[in-house]
């Protein structure tokens, strides 16, 4: 299992939290440090079945400071992928990925499917 966090984010701490009480074991990955690469992410959409628009950290500082709530719907996926490549503070966290279970965000009702 891959955990993608940023360790001062109050969210990934919970979910660093709740994986370490259900004996999880996992590769720690610093999302900043280690953004996720253009391959990455794009395999990561591709196999989620998510939108594209939640792998963007829309509560995000970089996100808001680059309008992307406007620019988003008239870019490619091409585009937008590059874009979340660009700068780990753009990539929504924390990311789990899990076999073919990718989770973006923290919702322990989703995470119970790790179990």
């Amino acid at each position: 299992m891959l955990f993608i966090q940023y360790p001062p984010c109050s969210t990934c701490q919970k979910a660093k939290k709740w994986l370490d009480g259900h004996g999880f074991s996992y590769e720690d990955r610093h999302i900043k440090e280690d953004p996720p690469t253009y391959e990455e992410l794009k395999s990561w959409y591709q196999q989620s079945g998510l939108p594209l628009k939640r792998f963007f950290n829309t509560s995000g500082l970089l996100y808001k400071s680059m309008n992307l709530k406007e620019r988003l719907p008239g870019m490619s996926e091409e585009e937008q992928l590059r874009l979340l490549a660009s700068d780990g503070m753009l990539v929504k966290r924390p990311i789990i990925i899990q076999g073919d279970i990718i989770l973006t965000g923290f919702k322990e009702a989703e995470w119970d499917k790790l179990r």
